[in-house]
């Protein structure tokens, strides 16, 4: 299949990218004018999450959907809300924000109006919580005009003046979120051109990667922008679409473009070599692609939109690289032929002529024999320090960085240590618990008071109005039809911090069946910190499964390709331990702050739940594609030797290279997102980059050759009753 379509292809080269560019073209249009409604920064479970149905509840039976809360947050060291000046500055703020009329901000109070609770113990701050009109997306728009005044009124100098709140946080991440997108272009793009040219040697080589990587961002960007119309996304898809799409697309165009140049060296014409291309380099792009897809679909076991966003995103890019390596690369290599050379770089890379078959006397010839000399040392020199690193990784502390975690001098993370220190960061996110039953029934209500007194009883809970506006204080508020009835209470820190999460939980486990046990009533509890728990417990309960299904299915696959049970049980083993040395050196970095001054990292306290199960379906489906060209070549050799341990030393030297470079490139595009300034982008980037690099060098040119000679011919063992398996392999044999 692949040498058809580069057949059909490269002999209707102008038409081909034509349509390609034509994608191109729809698809940056697509994603200009919809992907700002196809995307979302809400965190939202499936239905049977409690604190999706305490939501549901709240929206049907009580209230509608939540009010979006902002908070204005004016403070001075100097003044009081007394001074004159102080009370002149909040006068001012109120009545520009009043200005902007009831499509901007619905209701807006201030302690001038005589509600002494927006006023701190120390009388030195002052909110002013205001509820934006419409749902966060329309708030998210309306909040901009907000951000200015309060930007505008901090300048003059009077007083201190922050905001925070859904939307505004929203709104800075988004902002972040942009800055390290262009960050990451800025400086993976330029670093992965001086890789290619230096494999290369040639200026015109190294921009085709480059080019059809941007064709195949361009267009799963505008398919996200389709999809993101009927299943909404989460805003992190276009960060991760151009991240991976960088990499996979670099990634694939290498292997193509390498093996039609070695081709055009051997004689071939320019269709004949992309035709070979295509049926050789071509069938290890597809299985590499469709590995990774199949891998990435474990992540739709997960039932979390933030989960299924990123394997959309990054599923959509990785088909696309595929088709555009497979159709759009030899429809190019076939109109340039031999200009594919051109512009040359001296003592740069190979400019076409082909590689010998022979022992070459060069780096990776000195490494193999070597390895090759004495396996055991080699399997304990890089084994030995790979699994020390892994140990850390039992150390880690899994949970979402929130707005405290932001970079020093981003407005909302300022907002957040003012307003926590004068009032209580809970105010903007209160959790909620919703009691479902007849609540005018003497034993409901025992239960609820009960429930109020305990929790007014316990630090960790303050029982507030449901209205955070400051409205007078009533416990609970039941619905008109008397069976429903809201309870909130703000929990101090971060609403996504481990205290707030373990106070959610012990609310839910400790205090509510003490009171509610034997009531005729449902008890549930929602918010910010209660849908955090819960993707704590949904991302416990379902990473065992996405492990099951993503390590089953390498086993299946490799023992399909190579028809042996101890090569996939060794890649598995090697996968686990290239995933495992980065998760420790995650915990290393960042957790421990290992380094983190001199990567100029930010430290964290935690590493963000869904960084280990992505890392791992992205990574194992990637080290898939390293793995079986390796192999493959050893494969191939065997066959044709019967001589295990020259077969091993042949498919390392000359596959060694181009695994190096085309991982350099993934550490390159990756390690750029980690020079970005948020935390999130920082841990992706730098366990992605770390991952690949040792999965390309340590465990591919060493464990795996290592590994091979240790067990000689037992790599090939296939017991009798599994014999009856069909022989895939992913490329042909060499042509000679």
């Amino acid at each position: 299949m692949t040498e058809y379509l580069a057949r059909i292809s490269a002999r209707r080269p102008l038409l081909t990218i034509l349509l390609w560019v034509l994608v191109a073209f729809v698809g940056g249009g697509l994603s200009a004018r919809l992907l700002d409604s196809a995307t979302t920064t809400e965190l939202r479970l499936n239905s049977s999450a409690e604190s999706e149905q305490t939501a549901s509840r709240l929206d049907e039976r009580l209230r509608g959907p939540r009010p979006i809360v902002e908070t204005v947050i004016v403070r001075s060291d100097s003044l009081t809300v007394d001074d004159e000046a102080f009370q002149a500055s909040v006068a001012s703020l109120y009545e520009e924000i009043s200005a902007l009329g009831d499509d901007v901000v619905a209701e807006i109070h201030s302690y001038l109006d005589g509600n002494p609770l927006l006023v701190s113990a120390d009388r030195r701050t002052t909110i002013l919580p205001m509820v934006m009109t419409g749902d966060l997306a329309q708030a998210e728009k309306n909040v901009e005009d907000v951000l200015h005044i309060v930007e505008e009124a901090d300048a003059a100098g009077e007083v201190d003046v922050y905001i925070v709140g859904n939307a505004s946080i929203s709104v800075e991440n988004a902002e972040l979120a942009q800055h390290d997108l262009e960050q990451g272009e800025r400086v993976g793009v330029p670093v992965a051109m001086l890789i290619l040219v230096a494999l290369f040697g040639a200026i015109v080589a190294a921009l085709l990667p480059i080019g059809l990587s941007v064709i195949c961002i361009l267009a799963a960007l505008g398919l996200a922008a389709l999809i993101g119309q009927v299943f909404q996304l989460v805003f992190f898809v276009t960060l991760f679409i151009t991240m991976i799409g960088l990499a996979v697309g670099i990634d694939y165009s290498l292997i193509i473009v390498s093996r039609f140049r070695d081709e055009m060296a051997r004689g071939l014409d320019k269709f004949a070599a992309t035709e070979r291309a295509g049926a050789t380099a071509g069938r290890t792009v597809l299985f590499s692609g469709t590995t990774v897809v199949i891998a990435l679909c474990g992540m739709f076991l997960v039932p979390f939109l933030f989960f299924q966003s990123l394997a959309i995103g990054a599923i959509l890019v990785v088909v696309v690289a595929m088709l555009a390596t497979l159709t759009l690369l030899p429809a190019v290599l076939a109109l340039m032929g031999p200009r594919i050379n051109l512009l040359s770089v001296p003592f740069f890379g190979r400019t076409g002529e082909r590689k010998e078959r022979g022992p070459e006397h060069g780096f990776w010839e000195i490494v193999t024999e070597k390895v090759m000399r004495y396996p055991i040392l080699s399997v304990l020199g890089v084994g030995v320090p790979m699994v020390i690193a892994t140990y850390f990784y039992f150390d880690i502390r899994t949970g979402i960085n929130g707005v405290d975690a932001l970079p020093e001098g981003a407005q909302t993370r300022d907002a957040f240590f003012v307003l926590e220190e004068s009032f209580s960061f809970g105010l903007v996110n209160p959790t909620e618990i919703v009691v479902d039953g007849d609540v005018s029934s003497p034993q409901v209500k025992d239960a609820m008071n009960a429930l109020a007194f305990a929790l007014l009883g316990d630090s960790a809970y303050q029982v507030l109005p449901p209205d955070p506006l400051g409205n007078p204080l009533v416990v609970w508020t039941p619905n008109d039809a008397g069976d429903l009835a809201l309870l909130t209470v703000i929990l101090h820190g971060e609403p996504s911090s481990q205290s707030a999460v373990d106070a959610v939980n012990r609310l839910r486990d400790v205090h509510i069946p003490a009171a509610f046990d034997g009531t005729p009533a449902e008890v549930f509890v929602g918010g910010t910190t209660a849908v955090t728990a819960d993707v704590f417990d949904i991302t416990d309960r379902y990473t065992p499964i996405v492990f099951a299904f993503v390590l089953g299915f390498s086993f299946l696959v490799l023992m399909l390709v190579f028809r042996s049970i101890v090569i996939p049980i060794k890649a598995v083993a090697m996968n686990l331990l290239s995933v495992g040395t980065a998760y420790g050196l995650l915990v290393l970095v960042f957790q421990k702050g290992l380094g983190t001054e001199l990567l100029g990292f930010q430290h964290a306290e935690v590493i963000d739940v869904w960084i280990p199960l992505f890392l791992f379906s992205i990574l194992f489906g990637l080290s898939m594609d390293y793995h079986v060209f390796l192999l493959s070549r050893i494969r191939e050799r065997y066959d044709q030797t019967g001589n295990n341990a020259e077969a091993v030393a042949y498919g390392l030297r000359s596959t060694a290279g181009l695994i190096t470079g085309a991982a350099l490139i993934m550490v390159a595009v990756f390690g750029a997102f980690a020079s970005g300034d948020t935390i999130i982008n920082q841990q992706v980037g730098f366990g992605l980059s770390v991952a690949v690099f040792l999965d390309a060098t340590l465990v591919r040119s060493v464990l795996v050759p290592a590994t091979m000679e240790m067990l000689g011919a037992r790599n090939w063992y296939l017991p009798p009753f599994l014999r009856w398996l069909p022989d895939l392999r992913v490329e042909p044999a060499e042509e000679d």
